[in-house]
């Protein structure tokens, strides 16, 4: 047995946050941000928590996939911004939702979460440990990012995606998965939970700077472009497919350029790698889900398609799967 996604879902805030909007609280403008980016909008948690978008589109993802929450044996929820350390934004889920006979816990994989959480999901499905399993990736990355940087603050929104995998029959294809610990730090956000944090808050009465996202901008678009190209050429010669097979290549929505390097490096339509980081900005492990649910209400997605999804990010950690819709 295999898992295949049955139901999607999605919650994106209802706030806008546009180009022109941070044009006001940084020295930017739209154009200078859409030419490096391909960002336009981004949207931002108000009230809403991450615990609270990955019930709302774990609710959704239910409906579409036409199963009751008492169905659900697992869930996985891939979030870098829980609002809540213990109990897990899983259990949390569990509870809003209804879903009684379900274990869960939380996954911290960055921007590669949610492929990770699928290859894991995969995995307890195929040892005929679970049938159902709902996987989330949620964020609030605006509660992370520091609004005087404009070197971060114009890639990042908030929002949540969910898949349900149910068992079924069906063909495996093998997973792909890295990480390099030693390049870390190019993408890094220190924890507030420790007496360092407390220290310096104290002696300052300011958020102390190493405790919002820091990135080498450069260094990371490096590696995505040379990356992702990699693992999904492994995961594509694990299959014995090629790029021709592939009808769809959903990557993490992180950068316009990114993505249009990796189509020109694999030598594929762009056409190919559908992109809705111009509304959203860089979800981190939300974006796949959310693009995968704006896919599969839009028909795009249809039976007996092969897609690859792509996950790169923080660790430096990156992965690929190769799914049959």
């Amino acid at each position: 047995m295999i898992g295949k996604i049955c139901g999607t879902g999605s919650y994106i805030p209802p706030k806008i946050l546009s180009n022109d909007d941070l044009s006001e609280m940084v020295e930017t403008s739209d154009e200078w941000i859409r030419e490096r980016t391909g960002v336009r909008n981004r949207h931002i948690a108000g009230e809403e928590t991450s615990s609270f978008m990955a019930s709302e589109a774990a609710k959704r993802a239910v409906e579409n996939a036409g199963i009751s929450p008492e169905e659900i044996d697992l869930i996985l929820v891939a979030s870098s911004s829980p609002d809540v350390i213990f109990p897990s934004v899983a259990c949390e889920v569990q509870k809003a939702i209804g879903a009684v006979h379900a274990s869960g816990y939380d996954m911290q994989a960055a921007c590669t979460g949610f492929v990770f959480a699928y290859q894991t999901a995969q995995a307890y499905i195929e040892a005929g440990f679970y049938k159902t399993i709902l996987l989330i990736g949620s964020e609030a990355l605006s509660t992370m990012v520091d609004w005087t940087d404009r070197g971060t603050c114009i890639l990042f929104g908030d929002g949540a995606g969910a898949a349900i995998l149910c068992a079924a029959e069906g063909k495996t294809y093998l997973p792909a998965a890295h990480m390099d610990g030693r390049k870390g730090e190019a993408l890094v956000c220190r924890s507030r939970f420790s007496d360092r944090f407390l220290e310096k808050y104290q002696n300052t009465g300011k958020v102390p700077g190493d405790t919002y996202i820091s990135m080498d901008g450069r260094g990371v678009f490096q590696f995505a472009v040379k990356s992702v190209p990699q693992v999904v050429t492994e995961v594509l010669e694990k299959a014995l497919l090629t790029t021709d097979d592939i009808d769809w290549f959903i990557l993490h929505q992180a950068n316009q350029r990114i993505v249009e390097s990796v189509a020109k490096r694999l030598k594929t339509d762009i056409e190919r790698f559908p992109m809705n980081l111009q509304e959203y900005g860089n979800t981190s492990s939300a974006s796949i889900p959310i693009l995968l649910d704006e896919m599969n209400r839009d028909g795009r997605l249809k039976r007996g398609q092969k897609i690859i999804i792509a996950g790169f990010g923080a660790g430096l950690a990156w992965g690929a799967s190769i799914l049959e819709w």
